[in-house]
């Protein structure tokens, strides 16, 4: 093994054609496509093998968007990426490629077995998702993206593609613009003569599959296993593409879980508890009547996102705004599913007849019209009450603790069609750190991405050949700079007082820049952001070695959160108002139930690009690139893929 010599210390160095960082659907789906493309030295590197968001996490039934593949109902190439592109701020091009791949990405993974449903005649039938109209939707149950991180590892495997696991990236290599190797940190690389397990990887191409920006918030549905890993990016040079847009939605917090679906409509109890363990039904309060209440929960399960479309007029979002009132007043709050809201009972008893017409119709045609809030949802989604049996938590007997989480971002890093970096060559994004999706997706369509944009990566690096080798003496410069800077955090901070910060650093961007958006908040949060940054250094002086990874996540999720507080402060900036998943309100959920949101009309015609410089961000809104009029004369795409083909 080669090294690279700092001090009395050395730094081993590995080298490859194509390093993929990311164990989940993303990463393995890239890895497992470059090798089907002919591309052979590939490396995956990974903070560790069963930590992403892919294998941990899901709904009642996690969604995977696909083109039509059932029935009568007409569909193409172009409906899809017309669907896609309908929320806003998503460019032509890249809707175009996510949904002319969709089939090819679909099947592979069925051939993998991820278990899809199909019927007796072959058909791979679906049903309609949150902002779409047809039924493009399947699932293989809550662990859809388990199943396929699964069934893409095993694939990868067989291929006998190496993994790099336990190693932690701290820091992308770069030379004149372009992504060169990584720098990682692995305790078991730690020995005498290289005490904090620096590593160095060499890559012609980087493929970035990290997942979304986990850690920058308290209150989060992504696996705790998951931290943020976008800060690296952003100070190699890589642009941010719609960093204000994320969704927020309903999740259980002990064991951290969308509450989508079936959860909402077979309609269980809201219940708060205040700190004397007084119990009180709480979202009447929110609602013109209770046959309101009841319908706004029941759409919250197909509606679920948080929507400020939908705070009014007895939309499903004003139930998000209830529960985050009843946290603000320092009560617990929780979903039921022993007992029916008291509205729905006469003499002690359920009575069907109490349910709104749309509920009562799904519930009869479910042949779920049972008695209680369990009852329905073993009857609809047995699977969706096992998974929480599985995690310890019986159902039956146990009230769900719940809050309104983030659960996705739609924006992430600039990209091109190809995922390629707008402004770092030879870096690729895949998956949801890639800053692909509008204001609202189809739900589903980041599943589909995962593979779509793991095709597009593979192909396009495949097709361009090999790449100059990085300088050697640069490599040398940077891995031994970056020994420096680690060898100088020696200090007194504990791993306690580490995750102390950690949490206060999500809390304070889930107070301001979260469902709620407070102008003068993320002012506040930009600057102290932007001060922590610059003394990180002498601010986590560590007590031991081993402290460098947790340290340093620190610092990505600081990094993370000044680029997306800045990308806010120039949205807010540029006249940007409500919109997708978030409301700008200078007040509190109190405030925001009597508000009637000021939506923006403007921005979704614009894709806003930032990038971080000198700890400070700029954004560029780009208009959004229409849907391609892609060639159909089928001879002349013949004779040109016959040509690229050569």
């Amino acid at each position: 093994m080669e090294e690279i010599t700092a001090g009395e210390h050395r730094i081993p160095v590995l080298r490859t054609r194509v390093a993929v960082v990311g164990s989940g659907a993303a990463g393995y789906g890239t890895a497992d496509a470059l090798y089907e493309a002919g591309v052979r030295d590939i490396l995956i590197v990974t903070e560790g093998r069963l930590m992403g968001t892919s294998r941990n996490t899901g709904s009642d039934k996690q969604t995977y968007y696909k083109l039509n593949m059932a029935g009568g109902i007409p569909d193409s190439v172009y409906d899809m990426a017309r669907s896609l592109m309908r929320g806003g701020s998503m460019h032509g091009d890249i809707a175009l490629s996510d949904a002319a791949l969709s089939a090819r990405a679909f099947f592979k993974l069925v051939n993998l077995g991820v278990p899809f449903p199909m019927n007796e005649y072959g058909e791979y039938v679906g049903y309609q998702t949150d902002h779409d109209t047809t039924t493009r939707a399947t699932s293989a149950g809550p662990l859809t993206s388990k199943y396929m991180t699964e069934a893409l590892e095993c694939s990868v495997a067989q291929r006998k593609i190496p993994i790099l696991d336990g190693h932690r990236v701290i820091r992308i290599l770069t030379e004149n613009d372009r992504a060169t190797g990584l720098l990682t940190l692995c305790p078991a690389f730690a020995e005498k003569e290289n005490p904090m397990g620096l590593c160095a990887v060499t890559a012609g191409d980087i493929v970035y599959a990290v997942g979304g920006p986990s850690a920058i918030y308290a209150d989060t549905v992504y696996p705790e296993s998951q931290t943020s890993s976008l800060g690296m990016a952003f100070e190699a040079g890589a642009a941010g593409a719609n960093l204000t847009e994320s969704q927020y939605g309903i999740a259980s917090t002990a064991f951290r879980w969308n509450l989508s679906g079936t959860y909402q409509q077979v309609l269980p109890r809201y219940v708060s508890v205040d700190e004397n363990g007084t119990e009180r039904e709480f979202l009447t309060d929110a609602f013109a009547s209770e046959e309101e209440m009841l319908s706004a929960v029941f759409s919250k399960g197909y509606e679920w996102p948080f929507d400020p479309k939908k705070t009014i007029s007895g939309g499903s979002s004003r139930v998000d705004l209830a529960v985050f009132r009843e946290k603000e007043r320092g009560r617990q709050v929780f979903l039921d599913y022993t007992r029916n809201p008291s509205c729905l009972e006469q003499n002690g008893r359920f009575e069907p007849m109490l349910l709104p017409e749309n509920a009562r119709k799904y519930l009869e045609n479910s042949e779920a019209l049972l008695p209680l809030p369990l009852d329905r949802l073993i009857r609809m989604n047995r699977p969706a009450v096992e998974l929480y049996a599985a995690h310890g938590i019986d159902l039956s007997r146990e009230k769900l603790e719940i809050a309104v989480c983030a659960q996705h971002c739609n924006g992430g890093l600039a990209v091109g069609r190809t995922r390629e970096s707008t402004t770092l060559r030879n870096f690729y994004a895949v998956g949801e750190c890639a800053g692909t999706f509008g204001v609202y997706r189809p739900g589903g369509s980041a599943l589909n991405s995962t593979q779509t944009g793991a095709l597009l990566a593979a192909m396009d690096i495949a097709a361009k050949g090999s790449v100059p080798p990085p300088s050697e003496e640069e490599v040398r410069r940077l891995a031994v700079s970056e020994w420096k800077r680690l060898f100088s955090m020696q200090g007194e901070v504990t791993r306690e007082e580490i995750l102390f910060r950690r949490r206060k650093l999500g809390e304070r961007m889930s107070d301001c820049a979260a469902f709620l958006r407070n102008p003068e908040k993320i002012d506040a949060a930009f600057s102290a952001c932007r001060a922590a940054v610059a003394s990180f250094e002498s601010d986590y002086g560590v007590c031991d070695k081993t402290l460098l990874i947790d340290a340093l996540i620190n610092r990505d999720i600081l990094v993370t959160q000044l680029v997306f507080l800045g990308a806010l402060r120039d949205y807010l900036a540029d006249g940007g108002k409500s919109r997708g998943s978030y409301l700008v309100t200078e007040g509190d959920a109190e405030s925001a139930l009597c508000e009637v949101p000021a939506m923006d009309t403007v921005h979704g015609a614009f894709v806003q690009n930032t990038t971080l410089s000198g700890w400070e961000t700029s954004s560029v809104f780009e208009p959004v690139r229409p849907l391609p009029e892609s060639d159909q004369w089928f001879e002349r795409v013949w004779n040109r893929y016959r040509e690229m083909k050569k």
